[in-house]
Formats: structure tokens, C-alpha cells, sequence
């Protein structure tokens, strides 16, 4: 047989082979993988936006001299830089002073209780971390806050506004170290005429974080 003719069939074949390679689909993948889906649970992370707190210092009543204050805070962190709270705060102001030159002093008693509330709103300007040691570095910030409450002293209840600056320290996940310095601004009506008084606030406190 002429080896031509024995040619023929097998290039007809080989043609076959590549016209139906060229028809298929580009992205047809020869193989079809066979994989079963998982459910996967995310994890939780707390979000830690809730702060509650104590603290003691000390509050200068304008008039009346320094005394002791201790109070709670409660607050809520709105964004990073953004939060709110709440703080209640209670001291006794003495009158001795006076009583030295006006007899029967000022108050019907030599001292007088003196509370307050209010809910302010405060600003994170410099965030940045201080080191504890060579190997220990802990988130801090610097921040801005002022607001409006009430001021209860001597059977008069006023109102009153709230300004100041504080430093604030991560001390582990949960827990943080405050210090705050905050003037809360109301009237009084206590010797003879009604006048704005300057109150100014010094306290150190602990938050928790939750």
C-alpha cells in the first residue's frame, strides 16, 4: 500500500482532534473540584465602650477654703476620640474662717455638705503611650471635656457649668488611672449678694472598663 494512502486516515484524525480542542470554552476547566463548605464563627472581641469609676481629691470652694471630695463617674466611649459621662461628687465645706470674725459663722453649722451632678462631653487631643520599664509600654491620653449639671450647697441648688483637662492611663485590658483637674462655675447667694463663684477640682480615680 502507498504510504500516502496510509498517511491520509491519520491525518484526518490528528484534524479532528485539534478542531474539537479549539471549540472548547476557554475558561471550561477540565477539572471540577469537589469542596465542601465550613461555617466559620467569627470571633467575639469585647468592645470595652463602657467606663465606671471612683474618685477622691480634693475641691476648693471659692470663699470657704479646700476639703476633701470623693465621687463616681460613669461613661461611654462614642468613638476613639469621642466619649460622654456622667459624675456625681460630694464634700464638706467649712465655714471656720468666718466664724472667726461673724458670730454664728455663715451656716447653721460649722460645716455644710455640699453635692453636685453632671453630664459632660469630652475630646481624646493627644493620644500616645508613656513606658513602664525597658519593656512595658501603656496606651495614654490627653483630653478636654466640659458640660452642665446641678450643685447642691447650703439649701441652694444651681446651676452649674463644668471645664477642665485630664490625663488617663491604660494600666491593663481593662482597668485605667485618671487624673483630672475640672473648675465648676455656679452662683451663690451666701453673703449678702448673688455672684459667680470659681470652684476648681483635683481628683485621681480608677475606671473599669467593660
Amino acid at each position: 500500500m502507498s504510504p500516502r494512502l496510509i498517511a491520509l486516515p491519520l491525518l484526518f484524525t490528528a484534524g479532528l482532534a485539534l478542531a474539537q480542542t479549539s471549540t472548547r470554552p476557554a475558561d471550561e476547566s477540565p477539572v471540577v473540584p469537589q469542596v465542601d463548605r465550613r461555617d466559620l464563627r467569627l470571633p467575639k472581641f469585647p468592645s470595652r465602650d463602657f467606663e465606671v469609676g471612683a474618685f477622691v481629691g480634693t475641691f476648693a470652694t471659692e470663699n470657704f477654703g479646700a476639703s476633701a471630695v470623693y465621687g463616681l463617674r460613669v461613661g461611654y466611649h462614642i468613638t476613639e476620640d469621642w466619649f460622654v459621662e456622667g459624675s456625681f461628687g460630694s464634700t464638706k465645706v467649712s465655714d471656720a474662717s468666718f466664724r472667726k470674725i461673724l458670730p454664728g459663722g455663715i451656716f447653721t453649722s460649722e460645716k455644710e455638705k455640699l453635692s453636685y451632678y453632671n453630664l459632660s462631653a469630652g475630646y481624646n487631643l493627644l493620644p500616645g503611650e508613656v513606658f513602664l520599664g525597658n519593656r512595658q509600654a501603656r496606651p495614654t491620653s490627653i483630653y478636654v471635656l466640659g458640660g452642665v449639671g446641678s450643685t447642691d450647697f447650703a439649701g441652694q441648688k444651681r446651676q452649674t457649668f463644668n471645664l477642665g483637662f485630664g490625663w488617663r492611663i491604660l494600666l491593663g485590658e481593662r482597668g485605667t488611672l485618671r487624673v483630672d483637674l475640672r473648675d465648676h462655675i455656679f452662683s451663690l447667694d451666701l453673703l449678702g449678694e448673688s455672684q459667680s463663684t470659681q470652684n476648681l477640682e483635683a481628683t485621681v480615680g480608677f475606671s473599669w472598663l467593660f
